[in-house]
C-alpha cells in the first residue's frame, strides 16, 4: 500500500513537471513566434528597427550623440520616418507638404503641447514661445505690432552696432597676439548684452574686455542648458519633486533670473512714474521691450502684470540669443571652411565701402597702428544700419545658406491633438508626436539639387539679387502663424557683426580642433569654434 502511495505520488510529480515543461514550452514558441510576426512586420518599412516593448528607443539612445545624422540616412530613402517609443510614436518628417500642413492647414491640431509646456514652464512661463490658444493669439498680436515699430528697429540697430564694434575691438586683440580665440562663447556674450539692452533697457556688460561673468547670464545659461535636458530625461519630474540633482539647480537658477528681472520692472516702473511726474510724455520713455510692454499693460484689456511681463522679455531673450550666437558661430565656422567664399563676402563690403566713399557718407582711412586700426572699425560700423546692410546680397546670402545647412532649431516638435491624416496618407495620432527636422531638410537633394550639402550662397541669387523661397522648404524661421517675429531683427544682428568681422579680419581654425554639434534643442557646438584670427589690411 505504501508502495503503491509512493508510486502514484511520483507519477504526479511527473505529470506536474511535464505539464509545467510543455507550459513553458508553449508560451516560448507563442513568444517566438509573436516576436518573428512583429519583426517581420516592421522589416518592409523605411526606418530604425522596432523591437517589442522597447520600440525604438535603443537604436535612438546608441545614435543620441549624432542624432539628427542618424535620421538623414533614413530620410535619404524616404520623407517621412515613424519611430516607436515605448509610450508613444514619434512622425519626424523632412516634407514640405507636411510641414506645411502641420504649421498651416490644419495648424489648431498641431500646439506646442502641454509636455512643452511642463518641461518649459520653470523658464518661459505663458510666453509666446510656450503657450497655445487664446493666450498665444493675444501675445501674438501684441509683439507684432512692436516688431513691425520703427523705433525699436531703429534702437536695435543702435545697440547692435555698438556690441558688433566692442566684439571687433576685442577680436583685434586676439590678431595682435595671435593667441586662439573661442568665437561661440564671444557670440554668446554678444547676443546676451544686446538682447538684454534691447528687452530690458539693462547693460550687462559680459562682452567687456576682461569677459566677465554675470550672476544674471550665468543663471540663465544654467537654466536653459537644464530645462534642455528635461526632453531627454524621463525622471525629471521625480527630480524635481525631491530637489535634487540638476532640478536643484534649476531651481535656484531660476530664483536668481527671477530676482534680476522683477528687479528691474520694480526700478522701470519708477522711472516711468518719475519722468512722467516731470512732466515728461510717453513718447519720451525707452524704446527698450519692457517699458513699451508695461505701457501697453496699462490698458487692463491686455492682461499684462509683472508676471506676464516677466515672461515676455525672458521669452524674445532667448529667441534672440542663442539662436543668433549659434548662427553666427556655424558662419564663422563655414567662413574658415571656404577661404574663396570669405573674399567674396569682403570684397562685397570693400565694394560697398567704395559706394560709401564715393558718396561722401565715409571717409577713407589706412591703417598705420593698432589706434588706427579700432578707428577705421569705428568709422566702419558707425556707417552700417538697415538700409546700408540691405545692399549687401551675398552676405545675407552667405548667412542663409548657414541656416540652411545648420538651423539653430534642428527639430521642431508639435503635439498631435486629434487623429489625422496627412496630405502624404501618413497617420497622425492624437496624443502622439510630429517632427520636422530642418537640418536634415537642408541636405535633402530632391529639395536642393545634388549639390545639397554644399555651402554655396549663390543659390539664394539671381542676377545679384537675393531670391526668398517658400518657407515650408526652408524652414529655419518657422512658417504660417507661428513664423518667427524676430527674424529681421536677427538678419540685422548677424549681418552687422558678420560685416564688421568679415571687412577686418580673417578666420582659420586651430589646428586639431574639432567642430561638432551638441545635442541639445539648439544646434550649438560642443566644444566652440576655436580659431587664429588675422587681420586684413
Amino acid at each position: 500500500m505504501k508502495i503503491s502511495i509512493q508510486a502514484q505520488g511520483s507519477r504526479a510529480v511527473g505529470n506536474g513537471v511535464f505539464n509545467a515543461a510543455a507550459i513553458s514550452i508553449f508560451l516560448i514558441s507563442i513568444t517566438w513566434i509573436w516576436f518573428w510576426a512583429y519583426r517581420r512586420k516592421h522589416c518592409s518599412i523605411v526606418g530604425p528597427k522596432a523591437w517589442p516593448l522597447f520600440g525604438s528607443a535603443l537604436e535612438m539612445i546608441h545614435n543620441f550623440d549624432h542624432l539628427h545624422d542618424w535620421l538623414l540616412v533614413y530620410f535619404r530613402k524616404t520623407k517621412t520616418i515613424n519611430i516607436a517609443m515605448p509610450s508613444s510614436t514619434y512622425t519626424y518628417t523632412v516634407d514640405p507638404v507636411l510641414v506645411e500642413h502641420i504649421l498651416k492647414t490644419n495648424f489648431s491640431n498641431y500646439p506646442k503641447g502641454k509636455g512643452f509646456y511642463e518641461k518649459m514652464e520653470v523658464l518661459l512661463g505663458d510666453g509666446i514661445f510656450n503657450s497655445d490658444d487664446e493666450i498665444w493669439k493675444r501675445q501674438r498680436k501684441t509683439a507684432s505690432f512692436e516688431f513691425s515699430s520703427k523705433i525699436l528697429r531703429d534702437f536695435s540697430t543702435v545697440v547692435f552696432r555698438r556690441h558688433a564694434l566692442r566684439l571687433g575691438q576685442i577680436v583685434a586683440h586676439s590678431a595682435d597676439t595671435r593667441e586662439p580665440i573661442e568665437m561661440q562663447d564671444l557670440f554668446s556674450r554678444l547676443t546676451l548684452d544686446s538682447i538684454c539692452k534691447v528687452g530690458f533697457g539693462v547693460e550687462l556688460g559680459v562682452l567687456a574686455s576682461a569677459l566677465p561673468d554675470n550672476p544674471f547670464a550665468k543663471a540663465f545659461d544654467n537654466a536653459n542648458v537644464i530645462v534642455t535636458m528635461r526632453f531627454f530625461d524621463p525622471f525629471w519630474k521625480l527630480k524635481r519633486l525631491l530637489n535634487v540633482g540638476l532640478e536643484a539647480s534649476l531651481k535656484k537658477s531660476a530664483k536668481e533670473i527671477d530676482k534680476f528681472i522683477y528687479k528691474v520692472i520694480h526700478s522701470r516702473r519708477s522711472e516711468i512714474q518719475a519722468s512722467r511726474a516731470c512732466g515728461k510724455s510717453d513718447q519720451q520713455l525707452k524704446p527698450d521691450l519692457l517699458s513699451r510692454f508695461m505701457e501697453l499693460g496699462e490698458d487692463p484689456a491686455n492682461q499684462i502684470n509683472d508676471k506676464s511681463l516677466r515672461d515676455i522679455v525672458l521669452n524674445f531673450i532667448i529667441a534672440g540669443r542663442d539662436t543668433t550666437a549659434v548662427t553666427l558661430s556655424w558662419f564663422i565656422y563655414m567662413m574658415a571652411l571656404h577661404p574663396e567664399i570669405a573674399d567674396k563676402v569682403y570684397e562685397e563690403l570693400k565694394q560697398l565701402e567704395r559706394n560709401l566713399e564715393s558718396e561722401g557718407s565715409l571717409k577713407n582711412s589706412t591703417v598705420a597702428d593698432q589706434q588706427s586700426f579700432n578707428e577705421l572699425l569705428a568709422k566702419f560700423a558707425d556707417r552700417l544700419d538697415y538700409e546700408t546692410l540691405a545692399r549687401l546680397p551675398y552676405l545675407h546670402a552667405a548667412l542663409t545658406e548657414t541656416l540652411r545647412l545648420y538651423p539653430a532649431v534642428p527639430q521642431d516638435v508639435k503635439g498631435i491633438v486629434t487623429n489625422d491624416i496627412a496630405p502624404d496618407g501618413t497617420r497622425l495620432k492624437g496624443g502622439d508626436m510630429v517632427i520636422y527636422v530642418p537640418y536634415c531638410m537642408g541636405r535633402m537633394e530632391f529639395l536642393w539639387g545634388k549639390d545639397a550639402e554644399q555651402f554655396k550662397p549663390e543659390r539664394w541669387l539671381k542676377d545679384g539679387t537675393f531670391q526668398a523661397i517658400s518657407p515650408f522648404k526652408f524652414t529655419a524661421f518657422q512658417a504660417g502663424p507661428r513664423i518667427c517675429l524676430g527674424k529681421d531683427s536677427a538678419y540685422l544682428q548677424m549681418k552687422m557683426t558678420a560685416a564688421l568681422l568679415c571687412r577686418f579680419f580673417m578666420f582659420e581654425l586651430v589646428p586639431g580642433h574639432q567642430v561638432k554639434y551638441r545635442m541639445m534643442t539648439l544646434l550649438s557646438m560642443a566644444h566652440g569654434i576655436k580659431v587664429i584670427v588675422t587681420k586684413r589690411t
